[in-house]
């Protein structure tokens, strides 16, 4: 996968966070209200420096969708919680595969975003995982 390619690939997934977390802000309890706040502007960043970096390597940055599948029904504040979680996962993946393919600074921003995702997901989850960012290390 190419660097262009990889960072497509995170574009895209901070998109569906963005808008993920459009829904577990509207379904999270009080109690963690603030931390999905927190979480949403942290992707909307992401998001907006991946398209700055799409255009910087050549690239024509992908709009966001209207709307995106979520993974599993989110009727309540425990179902938001867990889509948190999922999506903290998923973007954690996609940044693991951009550390795979990029060098220097995109690289060094891959593994802090990676990081961050890992924390976030632990934070939502309860617990961690060995490889975050690694499916086939789980």
């Amino acid at each position: 996968m190419s660097a262009l390619d990889a960072v497509r690939a995170a574009l895209a997934a901070e998109h569906a966070a963005v808008y993920g977390y459009g829904v577990v802000g509207g379904r999270v309890g009080d109690d963690r209200e603030d931390e999905a706040t927190a979480a949403h502007a942290a992707h909307r960043a992401r998001r907006d420096a991946l398209e700055r970096t799409v255009r910087d390597l050549g690239g024509t940055p992908e709009a966001s969708a209207a709307a995106y599948a979520l993974p599993f029904p989110v009727p309540d504040g425990p179902a938001a919680v867990r889509l948190a979680a999922e999506l903290e996962d998923r973007i954690a993946g996609v940044y693991a595969d951009l550390v795979r393919a990029a060098e220097g600074p995109l690289r060094r921003e891959a593994a802090a975003a990676l990081r961050e995702a890992a924390v976030r997901a632990v934070r939502w989850r309860g617990s961690g995982v060995a490889f975050p960012g690694l499916a086939e290390r789980r």
